[in-house]
């Protein structure tokens, strides 16, 4: 017997359209959301917010993670000794990120060869008997109960200053020995002078200043082939000239094979990560800080924070690092000055760097090389260092071509008058020289003189606009 089928509704098999609600819904938030990223201080604001909840989570985590470290009955230390510390240090940083954000971006460029000479002379004296020593190394200077270390401040001092020279030398770029003297020859004697502490996790962040340098400046691919090489040629043979770091390159390639020497830290951490789970065990509830995974609240504070909030912590922390990369690219793309362009390039990428280098060998892609993550970890001069940083970014932000036009004409805005912010400079191209028919145009030539101008590159025509635009707001 055999069964007909009733008639097929129709349409039957089609996918159902969306509701015409929802699509209403998710336009509208998109709209919305790209209305609000195209006004004028959208960068500035977007860098205050990451940055404060950054530093915010910083300290929730290294209150979390040191409380039971900080205590120690010989000195009567409490639990709060640590957080206090780390707290003093982002309160000043705080001052650092306002004065980075404060100081004209040209008087920053000024004093960037300044504040790279006297970072070359820090560097030399650390390696005197001025310098402290500790852990093998010798990369501090002691000031009582604090440590400075040169090489933080060599990080931003490079980038300042090399955007500087390239910037200066921009016509010739074209040429290698404009292109790589004089900023490559004094990275390679900072890069000595820093393993000679030895510090081979400083050496590699300022490689990636250097390289940031070359690729925002413009450098041929072929260069980052070659110098690539030589760093990967140079960390090998580090690797083998030093028996502690032979012994972390070997635990990270088989990390089973010695779970409780060269590769203790590395196998804890993983063990934190993976007691987290989804959502975690709580805040102040993970086990690592009794004394299962060493210095905790520094090198290995992202395992924490995947251990008492989970993946989903972890999620919020990657996210917050990506958003910053594409903010301060965003800001590097947007603004005219071209040292500007380079310097914020250059501190972005050095910044999520670092950061991708800590969870990197974290989560056990990566050997350990000792890095912080940045406005999280606990320590000192790298807050003060990142804080500034921050603020040179914030500082770009309010640089864009828009950002300058809206301050001068409708005044400095809620956060520019709390904290005092002068109004930006208006960016005017270099001149140059004009050859001598172009400067002679003159009747039937003034058609050929005009035509000279529409063929100017688009940047020196919309810093031309730029400049009328905040002509006409301030009434000049």
């Amino acid at each position: 017997m055999t069964v007909v089928d009733g008639p097929r509704r129709q349409g039957a098999g089609k996918p159902r359209p969306k509701s015409p609600k929802k699509e209403s819904r998710g336009a509208a938030v998109y709209s919305a959301l790209t209305a609000w990223l195209s006004r004028p201080l959208a960068d500035f604001h977007l860098i205050l917010a990451l940055t404060g909840l950054l530093t915010s989570i910083g300290l929730v985590m290294v209150l979390s993670a040191s409380s039971v470290a900080a205590v120690n009955p010989a000195t009567g230390t409490g639990v709060y000794s640590i957080f206090t510390r780390d707290l003093m240090f982002v309160g000043s940083g705080a001052l650092v990120f306002w004065l980075g954000l404060r100081m004209p971006l040209r008087r920053t460029r000024a004093l960037s060869a300044t504040a790279m000479l006297v970072c070359v002379v820090m560097l030399l004296l650390v390696l005197t008997p001025l310098g402290a020593a500790g852990g093998g190394a010798q990369r501090w200077f002691a000031i009582g109960s604090f440590s400075v270390q040169p090489v933080e401040f060599t990080k931003v001092a490079l980038a300042l200053w090399g955007a500087h020279v390239l910037v200066s030398k921009e016509a010739v770029l074209h040429q290698w020995r404009h292109l790589l003297v004089p900023v490559v020859p004094v990275a390679l004697v900072v890069f000595a002078l820093v393993m000679a502490q030895p510090n081979l996790s400083g050496t590699i962040t300022l490689g990636v200043v250097l390289l940031s340098l070359l690729w925002f400046a413009g450098a041929p691919k072929r260069l980052f082939a070659v110098l690539t090489a030589g760093g990967v040629a140079g960390a090998v043979v580090l690797a083998l000239t030093a028996s502690y770091r032979l012994s972390r390159v070997m635990s990270f390639l088989s990390p089973s094979s010695d779970t409780s020497d060269a590769s203790y830290q590395a196998t804890q951490a993983k063990y934190a990560l993976a007691d987290g789970g989804l959502f975690g065990k709580g805040l102040g509830q993970g086990p690592s800080k009794w004394f299962y995974l060493p210095n905790v609240q520094n090198d290995f504070i992202f395992a924490v924070i995947g251990e008492e909030l989970g993946f989903l912590g972890c999620a919020v922390v990657i996210g917050l690092f990506g958003g910053l990369a594409v903010v301060g690219l965003r800001i590097a793309t947007r603004n005219l000055d071209p040292w500007i362009r380079i310097v914020a390039g250059t501190l972005t990428v050095f910044t999520v760097s670092q950061a991708g280098i800590n969870i990197g060998y974290v989560v056990g892609l990566l050997p350990v090389t000792g890095v912080t993550l940045p406005l999280i970890s606990a320590g000192g001069t790298s807050i003060w260092v990142t804080m500034f940083l921050m603020g040179v970014l914030a500082s770009a932000a309010r640089h864009e071509p828009e950002s300058v036009a809206a301050l001068r004409s409708q005044g400095p805005g809620k956060f520019g008058r709390l904290l005092r912010l002068p109004a930006p400079e208006v960016y005017r191209p270099p001149t140059r020289r004009r050859s001598r028919p172009a400067a002679a145009a003159t009747g039937r030539d003034r058609p050929a003189a005009r035509r000279t101008r529409a063929a100017q590159p688009p940047e020196r025509r919309r810093a031309r606009d730029q400049v009328g635009r905040a002509r006409r707001g301030s009434g000049g």
